[in-house]
């Protein structure tokens, strides 16, 4: 065990027009082997890492500002960039309006 809790950053994207609409459905982006879902089995690739996904794991116990990194990965992922969109398992938004 590393830790005693489960801290993580999940990264959510909206359709929404007013995004601090309550109403506003957010959907999230899926990573190839980051812990999410605890009902998914867990990603075993040995003896390497997905890198994205090992950085959003240390990335949970600080704040954006020490990893401006996921900023920048969120401004791809709004530009919907083939670059981006091709580290992650799923895109919500995948062939709809971008978020």
């Amino acid at each position: 065990s590393i830790t005693k809790e489960r801290t993580e950053v999940i990264i959510q994207g909206t359709s929404s027009e007013d995004p601090k609409d309550p109403a506003a459905v957010w959907e999230e982006y899926d990573f190839k082997c980051k812990p999410g879902d605890m009902r998914r089995r867990p990603c075993f690739i040995s003896p390497y890492h997905y890198r994205l996904d090992w950085l959003m794991w240390f990335a949970a116990f600080q704040t954006y500002e020490q990893n401006e990194w996921i900023i920048h990965l969120a401004g791809k992922l709004l530009a919907q960039e083939e670059s981006a969109l091709s580290l992650l398992a799923t895109n919500p938004f995948a062939g709809r309006a971008a978020p």
